[in-house]
This record gives structure tokens, sequence and C-alpha cells, in this order.
């Protein structure tokens, strides 16, 4: 069980991340991976990209599941609940402060010549991460095969959730078809 200050910790860590998760999901990861990987040393890249992943096939949004899943891992139950209150309070705040301070203005022009800028450095936050994801998840030739084929199907119009099922499919195949593969070269270079 953890002290208190060690789950006070946890919800301190995704308030920060909280508090500067400007266009969520994926412009989020150079945070979480900041935070998570480089300061706290709580999780490891690869395990982010599991967290991602199972992100994308449950309900709620990447910050919640990662606050959850490391916060119970770290934590336990109490963990988990104070890293979630972490995430959510700071977006919880400025959307509420926003909506009785602005109301209907979201039309200003000062306001929508801010939203220009946080949209501008939240393309390169993504462009960040997922040059940081591909270094990370690519391992192999058949990861990077799959990797395109996945890519090219999504450009031409292949639905996200069949891709990820083809994607497990693969994988799966891969899995088992690897030793044969192993074999085959083995029995080839003799």
């Amino acid at each position: 069980m953890l002290k208190f200050k060690d789950n006070f910790q946890l919800f301190l860590s995704f308030l920060k991340v909280g508090s500067f998760m400007f266009g969520g999901g994926y412009a989020m990861l150079p945070l979480l991976e900041r935070e998570l990987i480089e300061n706290k040393k709580w999780i490891t890249k690869d395990e982010l990209l599991e967290i991602l992943s199972i992100s994308q096939m449950t309900p709620g949004t990447i910050a919640i599941n990662a606050a959850t899943y490391i916060g119970n891992k770290q934590g336990g139950i109490l963990g988990g609940i104070l890293a979630s209150a972490g995430i959510i309070l700071p977006s919880l705040i400025i959307v509420t402060s926003l909506y009785f301070l602005m109301g209907n203005s979201m039309t200003n022009e000062y306001v929508q010549k801010a939203f220009l800028g946080i949209r501008a450095c939240l393309v390169a936050m993504i462009i960040h991460s997922v040059y940081k994801l591909f270094k990370t998840g690519i391992k192999s030739h058949l990861q990077f095969f799959i990797f395109l084929a996945a890519l090219l199907g999504l450009f031409l119009g292949l639905n996200p959730i069949m891709a990820i099922i083809l994607g497990i499919i693969s994988g799966v195949g891969i899995y088992f078809l690897e030793p044969i593969i192993t074999k085959i070269k083995e029995g080839e270079s003799k």
C-alpha cells in the first residue's frame, strides 16, 4: 500500500499533465512520455504503446485510460482514482471557467487567434508523438509491412475498427508463422 505522499504524487503528476492537455489524445503523448517515462519512470515506452492500443479499443479518452491504468499500477484503486481525478480536474476547471467568463463569445477575435496558435502547436506535438511511437513500435520488417498496409488502408477509407481487427489477425498470424519461417531459413543456410 502506497503512503499518502506517494498517492498525492500520482495526483500531482497527472494534474500537471492535465493542465497542459490541449488537444487531448495523441497531442498529449509528449507530456505523458516526459512525466511518466522520463521523470517518474512509472512505465516504459512499450507500456505506453500498450496503453494506447487498449485505449483505442475501450471507452474513454487516452488520458483517462492512461491515468487509471498507471495510477492503479502504482497505487492500487486509490491511486487510479487520484490519477484520474488529477487528469480530469484541470479540464473541468478550464472549461467551466471559460463557459462562465465567455459564454457564447467563442467567436471573439482574440480567442480565435489563441486557438490558431494552439492548433499549430498541437499538430507539431502529434507529429512528434507519431515519430516517437513509430520508432518504439515498429521493430521488424513484418511490423513495418503491417504498418504500411494499415496506413494505405486508412488513406483508402478502411474503417479504423477493421484496421485494428486486421492488425490483430496479422499479429497473431506472424506469431504462428515466425517459427516456421525461421526453420525454413535455417534449412536453407545449411
